[in-house]
C-alpha cells in the first residue's frame, strides 16, 4: 500500500469514473486500474463495484476511502511542517467561488496571483453554494469563497470581507425619486430576483420580507441567472433589485445614479473562505487569504460590520 494508491481510489470516488480519475491523476487508465487492483488484492476486498455505472464504492470500500482521506490529510500535515521549516509555500490550491462573487473577484484574483504568487498553482472554479460545499467536503476542492455564515459543522469559515447591500432602481420606477429605499414598503411585484439556487436570492427574500408578503404577490415575472442580467432587466422593465457593494462599485457612471441606500438599516453580505474542518495546510491558507483580502477595499474588511450580516438561512 502506498500514498499513490490512496490518491487513486479517492480520485475514482470523486469522479465515479476510472478514465476521468486517471486524467485527473495524470496517469493512464490501465495504470490507475492496475494500482487499485493491487491494493484490493493486498487488502483482499473489493473497493469498487465496477459493474455499476457510474462506478460506486462497495460498503467496505466506503470505509476504506474515508480512512484514505484521513491518511492523506495527515500526509499533507507532514508536508506542511516541512514547508514551514524552509519558510516556503509551494503547491496547488483548488478554489471554488459562487457566481455572484466570481464575476467581480476572479479577474482581480488572477492578476494578484500572476504578480505575487507564481510559486502556487491556483485553480478557480465557479459553481453554486451547495455544489462547492460538497466538493470541499469530498476533497475535490481545497476551499471556497462563499456567502455566509453557513454554520456547517464540517466546515471552517474564515471571514474575508463584508459588503453592503444597495437597491438598484429603474429611472422609470416611482421609487427613483427617493434618496433611500424603504424595503418594508416596496411592492413585491416590483422586485426582481435571482434564481432559487443562488444564496443571494435567499438574502434578498429575507431583507424584503418576501415570504411574508407572498400572498399579496401576483407571481414572479422572471428569475435571473446573474446580477448583471438583473440590472439589465431593471433598466428595461422598471422595478427594483438588490445588489452587493462590490458589484455596485463596478457599475458605470450612468448606472451609479440608479443606486440607493437602504432606509433605516445597514445590511451586509458576509463573504468567507470555507475549508474542510480538518484542512491542515495553514501556510497555504494564509497565502490565499492574503490574495483575496488584497483584492477588496480595506473598508469592507472591518470586523465590526459582522453584526449587520444577513444570514443565508433565516427561516
Amino acid at each position: 500500500m502506498n500514498i499513490q494508491q490512496l490518491e487513486y481510489i479517492i480520485a475514482v470516488d470523486n469522479f465515479r469514473h476510472f478514465a476521468r480519475a486517471a486524467e485527473a491523476c495524470s496517469v493512464t487508465q490501465p495504470t490507475l486500474s492496475m494500482m487499485i487492483q493491487r491494493l484490493e488484492d493486498e487488502l483482499d476486498v473489493k473497493i469498487f463495484d465496477r459493474f455499476k455505472h457510474p462506478v460506486e464504492p462497495t460498503a467496505v470500500g466506503q470505509n476504506i476511502i474515508k480512512q484514505a482521506r484521513a491518511l492523506l490529510r495527515q500526509f499533507d500535515e507532514l508536508k506542511e511542517i516541512a514547508s514551514s521549516e524552509h519558510k516556503t509555500v509551494k503547491g496547488s490550491f483548488r478554489l471554488g467561488i459562487i457566481p455572484t462573487i466570481a464575476s467581480y473577484l476572479v479577474p482581480v484574483l488572477l492578476q494578484k496571483h500572476r504578480d505575487d504568487c507564481q510559486g502556487i498553482e491556483l485553480t478557480l472554479k465557479e459553481s453554486t453554494t451547495n455544489n462547492l460545499i460538497n466538493e470541499i467536503l469530498t476533497g475535490k476542492l481545497d476551499g471556497g469563497i462563499l456567502a455566509g455564515p453557513l454554520n456547517n459543522p464540517e466546515l471552517s469559515e474564515i471571514p474575508l470581507y463584508y459588503e453592503k447591500f444597495y437597491a438598484y432602481v429603474s429611472p422609470d420606477d416611482k421609487a427613483y425619486a427617493e434618496k433611500e429605499i424603504d424595503l418594508d414598503t416596496v411592492d413585491v411585484d416590483r422586485i426582481w430576483l435571482l434564481e432559487n439556487e443562488h444564496c443571494l436570492r435567499k438574502q434578498i427574500e429575507y431583507l424584503c420580507r418576501l415570504k411574508e408578503k407572498k400572498a399579496e404577490s401576483k407571481g414572479l415575472k422572471y428569475e435571473a441567472g446573474s446580477i448583471e442580467t438583473l440590472i439589465h432587466v431593471v433598466d428595461y422593465n422598471s422595478g427594483i433589485t438588490i445588489i452587493p457593494e462590490m458589484h455596485a462599485i463596478g457599475l458605470d457612471e450612468e448606472r451609479q445614479d440608479n443606486l440607493r441606500s437602504l432606509k433605516n438599516r445597514i445590511a451586509v453580505r458576509e463573504v468567507n473562505l470555507a475549508v474542510s474542518g480538518n484542512y491542515v495546510r495553514r501556510a497555504m491558507l494564509d497565502v490565499i487569504l492574503n490574495i483575496v483580502r488584497s483584492s477588496v477595499p480595506k473598508s469592507m474588511q472591518n470586523p465590526d460590520l459582522k453584526k449587520f450580516a444577513v444570514g443565508i438561512f433565516n427561516d
